[in-house]
């Protein structure tokens, strides 16, 4: 087993302490004249196991408090060296600041309990006051050090878990602030598939059918669908730019699409679907006296009908697309089926990112979703996208 090297300060120390008690022991300067053991020499031994124990009051403090109170003991039986009475009231100290929790404990109430019994004891023997100075020198020796060491222990793990805490409320910080990032990026996305996808869906349809069909009238259909689309697509690509930034220019900020605009919105669809065959519908058996619902709830609604349309004209064969909305006292539907299958002619590639957009918007509002195929009534089969959103209006009392 390697010992630990000892501290610098704690060799300045012990090197100090050697040099001024070697002096005192030189100049002949002793604590009495009488004791029993009269060597000269003698009062050096303890001064030399004192001064080793000052070397490792930091790196061995327990092993330290033990060979310094053997040393001081030893030293009184001697004629005495006030050095090594010194350096003992710094081992003591040290042993409660570097010791071990259980030690720093445990010191301050062994040291005051010593110090009572000492005097007490002498006050029995002598019954005179310098039992109480003896009992007073006891306690400045032993008792005082460990109070002042748990004091300063105190205050240094006062002061660490300060800095600990400050740390973690650091770090708790810097999550939340990755977390708002990643939230704010996420939510940025979505709107811009959901904004965007649907007018460019609609451009790339129409652009390989006009390069596709050698048709003058196919052709100025699809260029006036694709004209259409790109000035309502920059429109809600401006409309995007103004929510990102602290002002768009505008005179008023734009308004968040509604289930108001699901009439144009199946409208715009059936525009752009014509030529693939796609016919839409619109079922809405919401009551038109009870349609108040929370912002939220209207636009994760818009979007998931946008978003639906979007891939029903990127994918779907020719059929009938239909959406329906229903709402109960706590609960409003969104579904929207499609043809399932295999799609002849142009076809705009998909990356997947706008259903992960709807399950993330209804994941937000503690909704249900869920999208595939599904069985028909008549057998056949189609693509099926139903949502569950809250639809109940939260209000706060007072």
């Amino acid at each position: 087993m390697t010992l630990p090297r000892p501290h610098r300060v704690d060799l300045l120390i012990a090197s100090a302490g050697l040099a001024c008690g070697l002096m005192l022991w030189g100049f002949g300067i002793v604590n009495r004249t009488e004791a029993p053991i009269e060597l000269r020499w003698a009062p050096v031994l303890p001064l030399v196991v004192m001064t080793v124990t000052e070397t490792v009051r930091r790196t061995l403090p327990r092993t330290a408090l033990a060979l310094g109170t053997l040393a001081v003991v030893a030293n009184e039986f001697t004629q005495g060296n006030i050095a090594t009475i010194l350096m003992f009231t710094d081992v003591v100290y040290a042993a409660v600041v570097y010791g071990p929790p259980a030690s720093a404990r445990r010191i301050p109430y062994t040291t005051g309990l010593i110090t009572i019994g000492i005097t007490i004891a002498l006050l029995v023997w002598w019954q005179n006051a310098i039992a109480l100075l003896i009992g007073v020198v006891s306690g400045m020796v032993c008792f005082l050090p460990a109070v002042t060491g748990a004091v300063v222990r105190n205050h240094r793990e006062a002061a660490e878990a300060a800095r600990l805490r400050a740390e973690q409320t650091a770090l708790l910080a810097e999550m939340d602030r990755s977390q708002a990032v990643v939230a704010e990026r996420a939510r940025m996305a979505r709107e811009l598939h959901d904004m965007v996808a649907n007018h460019l869906s609609a451009i790339a349809i129409h652009s390989t059918a006009a390069l596709s069909l050698d048709d003058a009238a196919t052709t100025r259909q699809a260029l006036t669908v694709i004209r259409e689309n790109s000035v309502e697509g920059l429109a809600e690509m401006r409309r995007l730019i103004g929510l990102l930034r602290d002002s768009s220019g505008d005179a008023e900020p734009a308004a968040a699409p509604t289930l108001a605009g699901i009439d144009a919105l199946v409208a715009q669809a059936r525009t752009n679907g014509e030529s693939s065959g796609l016919t839409f519908t619109l079922d809405d058996a919401r009551d038109p006296e009870d349609s108040r619902m929370p912002a939220p709830v209207e636009l994760a609604a818009y979007r998931i009908v946008q978003e639906s349309l979007t891939n029903a004209l990127k994918h779907a064969p020719a059929g009938p697309v239909a959406v329906s909305l229903a709402r109960d006292a706590r609960t409003l539907t969104v579904q929207v089926t499609s043809p399932f299958g295999d799609r002849p002619g142009p076809r705009a590639p998909g990356s997947g990112a706008g259903l992960v957009g709807m399950r993330e918007r209804v994941a937000l509002l503690g909704g249900a979703f869920e999208a595939g195929p599904v069985t028909a009534a008549d057998g056949t089969k189609i693509w099926q996208v139903r949502a569950e959103l809250p639809a109940e209006e939260r209000t706060s009392d007072g």
